[in-house]
């Protein structure tokens, strides 16, 4: 890059370099540099392709507040954003850097640069006034020497000044001295004695000269006056003082005590101490030196941080006319205390970070300053143990903050670190600065029920399509990670698929049903439901739902014993054998429901001679309550009613009649519909009967030997009637629990059936209808008891 300088040539100076050891990039480039010039490529220093630049978000991070270098992501190259004044930057300093991160992501990477701005020679040496003047005696020796004012440079190196030259005469040269500090100092040499009466004065012209190519130069007139008379200088104690005070001496304290002596007397010996030229006016507001004492004290604020010792040229001049002087040096060293706090600066921040982040995943690079010096200066850093995070060292007051322990999100969503930096001194300085990393989510937790197990109790007859339960699942995660979506996975009920039976609204968890369940079919079944994310790859877990249908009353009882038909019953009983007591018959019916709606009850509700017949309640027993007289032998019929005990009761009738053996009549198992009053027979009209009975005696003796032959077939029928007549079908497994018990003594009344469970199924013959019994038939015990078909009903309707 080419600067071209006033009154000069131009030059080229550019220089990068790749510190290997301690991992920096390094730029040299001269101050001035007009906007956009090259500083280096940062592709090529990076050993990278330019496009991954731009691909892994390359950026400068800078301390300063302005943005002097800047990188150019199209070709790699960085040039200057802003016109850099090292002066204006670094002062005086003998070295002037800008440092700055190259911070590049996916991975996070942290490079760091240092651009050294080189000092350009574009200050010209100038003095703080244009002319000075100076009264030297004629006496004056030989060889005498008389500080001269100082000139100023802005610049550094070899581009501040390195000469005084000062226009040819006789009698003075210039003596040019390196100070300390490496500045240049210049002295008035007397080479010639002066005499007056020859020349009283001298305009000299002092020129200041840089060293910079081309060089530059400043001038000074300087008058001199030569005086007569005081011819004895004042001479100090010590041609060098020395002094040590602390950086932090307050105003006032007193830094070192100068004192001369004057071997002249009077007014000639009178002094009056003073700084020379040389000290500048930023040292003069440091230090005060008092006239007439020599007392030197601290007038400003001192610090050791900007500088170490300071150089104080002083001199003592008598009151003589012209006023002789004597010089001498105080050297004030400054001790450094730690009156400095660390600085942390965090120079590259990633805020949000993965919870599945690896250990060691470099968060933000944090950097450490401070001013003192020596063990002052020295800083440790560290952050708080209860987070997983750690520092560790990357150069010298430089760390990065890692991850030291497996982040968790739903344990903790983000992390205040709060970074603590202290020194070596005593007392010791410290510093804080938080920090906020928050952690984002991955699809770590598995969506999860309350319970595994729910159960559903669900009464029967439910209308289809309504709302029957409602499952939840919590999912720890974050967005679509922790968003649930609900099924019902394949079970398999009653041999079909579960999703015919329940649905399950997928957002929400309700399940509904799909069809109206019945008690009676179904009791209890389970399906699996489950809970999974829309994470990638998702996760899912399941819960187990319990469905328990409940029992409604929706089955009227059934009277299975003795065997109906139409609703009716027949009963053949011998008269002579009945007593009070006696158990004509049981009546046994079951209930399709369960408990309280299948516990039974019997009651009588009409009956031919209500004083005849008692019912049990619970058992259904028909007991004869006297004995039969002979006015009873006629067929007797009862109306018995049976209900359950649900909420509303159900219930049957059955009408049961009973024969008497004795002087049966008519057919044994006659169907009568309706029942019929008592009838009561008086001496008179048995009489009648009897009278009437004679007349047609031939034909009754037929009609009795006819009745008695279908009797005999009727009792050989019920005797096998188990094993040829009827056909049982239990309901299932579950309602076993639910039969009504056998009764514990045989059945040996009439017309009595042993039963084993509570529900039946009867088959009918086809010639059932033919004929005045009932001829039972086996038939397939997995019929339905809906299904059950009794040929001839409707001829008998």
């Amino acid at each position: 890059m080419a600067k071209t300088r006033r009154g000069g040539t131009p030059f080229i100076f550019l220089l990068c370099v790749l510190d290997l050891v301690s991992g920096q990039i390094r730029y040299s480039i001269p101050e001035e540099l007009e906007y956009g010039a090259f500083v280096g490529n940062i592709a090529e220093d990076l050993k990278l392709q330019v496009w991954e630049l731009s691909a892994h978000n390359c950026r400068l991070v800078a301390n300063e507040k302005k943005q002097y270098i800047e990188v150019n992501l199209e070709n790699g190259m960085v040039f200057v954003n802003e016109r850099i004044d090292r002066e204006e930057m670094c002062r005086q300093s003998s070295t002037c850097s800008l440092s700055f991160e190259i911070a590049l992501d996916n991975p996070l990477e942290m490079h760091r640069a240092v651009v050294e701005i080189l000092d350009v020679n574009d200050n010209s040496p100038h003095f703080s006034k244009d002319e000075f003047s100076l009264q030297i005696s004629e006496l004056i020796a030989q060889g005498a020497r008389f500080p001269l004012e100082s000139a100023h440079d802005p610049d550094v190196g070899s581009n501040t000044i390195s000469t005084y030259q000062i226009s040819p005469n006789e009698h003075f040269r210039i003596k040019v001295q390196t100070r300390n500090d490496g500045s240049k100092s210049a002295e008035l040499l007397l080479e010639k004695p002066l005499d007056r009466e020859e020349q009283s004065t001298f305009h000299l012209t002092l020129t200041a000269v840089d060293g910079g190519i081309p060089r530059r130069s400043g001038t000074a007139r300087i008058i001199i006056i030569v005086v007569d008379v005081n011819d004895n200088g004042p001479l100090f104690d010590h041609e060098i003082y020395r002094a040590t005070i602390a950086e932090n001496a307050a105003k006032g304290t007193l830094v070192a005590k100068i004192n001369a002596v004057d071997l002249d007397e009077g007014t000639n010996a009178e002094l009056t101490y003073s700084f020379t030229h040389h000290v500048s006016e930023s040292i003069r507001e440091l230090f005060k030196l008092e006239p007439s004492t020599g007392d030197i004290r601290v007038q400003g604020v001192l610090d050791f941080e900007e500088s170490i010792v300071y150089e104080l040229d002083v001199q003592a001049v008598d009151n003589a006319m012209p006023g002789l002087a004597g010089h001498a040096k105080v050297m004030v060293s400054l001790i450094d205390v730690n009156d400095n706090c660390p600085v942390i600066e965090v120079t590259s921040v990633s805020s949000t970070v993965s919870e599945d982040a690896a250990l060691g995943t470099v968060i933000a690079v944090i950097s450490v300053t401070d001013l003192d010096s020596g063990v002052n200066g020295q800083v440790q850093c560290q952050v708080p143990r209860d987070v997983p995070f750690k520092l560790q060292r990357s150069l010298k007051n430089n760390f990065e903050l890692v991850t030291r322990d497996i982040l968790d999100r739903e344990l903790a969503p983000f992390h205040n670190i709060t970074i603590s930096a202290w020194d070596g001194g005593s007392p010791t300085h410290s510093t804080f600065k938080t920090i906020l990393v928050s952690v984002s989510d991955i699809n770590d937790n598995a969506p999860r029920f309350a319970q595994s197990l729910y159960s559903l109790y669900l009464m029967e007859n439910n209308i289809p399509g309504a709302s029957i339960f409602v499952v939840k699942a919590l999912d720890l995660d974050l967005d679509q990670n922790g968003e649930v979506m609900y099924s019902i996975l394949d079970n398999q009920i009653q041999g079909g698929p579960g999703a015919a039976y329940l649905t399950i609204n997928s957002k929400h968890g309700t399940i509904y049903a799909l069809r109206s369940f019945d008690y009676e079919q179904l009791k209890q079944f389970q399906i699996q439901v489950q809970a999974q994310d829309a994470g990638s790859p998702p996760l899912s877990s399941t819960a187990t739902v319990n469905v328990i249908i409940l029992d409604q009353n929706d089955n009227a009882p059934v009277i299975v014993s003795p065997l109906t038909w139409n609703h009716s019953a027949s009963v053949e009983i011998a008269p002579q054998s009945v007593y009070s007591g006696y158990l004509l018959t049981k009546v046994i019916a079951t209930d399709a429901d369960s408990g309280q709606n299948s516990r039974l009850c019997y009651e009588l509700l009409q009956a031919t001679d209500p004083s005849l017949f008692t019912v049990e309640l619970h058992s259904g027993e028909i007991r004869a309550t006297r004995n039969v007289r002979e006015q009873d032998i006629i067929t007797e019929r009862l109306i018995l009613l049976v209900k359950d005990n649900g909420q509303p009761s159900l219930s049957s009738t059955a009408t049961i009649s009973f024969t008497m053996g004795a002087n049966a009549t008519g057919k044994p198992l006659e169907r009568i519909d309706k029942p019929r009053q008592s009838e009561y027979f008086s001496v008179l009209n048995r009489y009648l009967i009897i009278v009437l009975g004679s007349t047609s005696f031939l034909f009754l003796v037929t009609i009795i030997f006819l009745a008695a032959l279908k009797f005999k077939q009727a009792r050989d029928l019920t005797e096998d009637y188990n094993a040829r007549v009827r056909c049982y079908r239990r309901s299932n497994s579950n309602e076993n629990s639910h039969r009504r018990p056998a009764p514990k003594e045989p059945l040996n009344y009439p017309g009595a059936v042993e039963t084993e469970g509570y529900r039946y199924t009867v088959c009918l013959s086809p010639e059932s209808s033919k004929s005045d019994f009932l001829f039972l038939k086996p038939c397939h015990p997995t019929l339905p008891f809906s299904e059950v078909n009794v040929p001839g009903t409707n001829a008998m309707n």
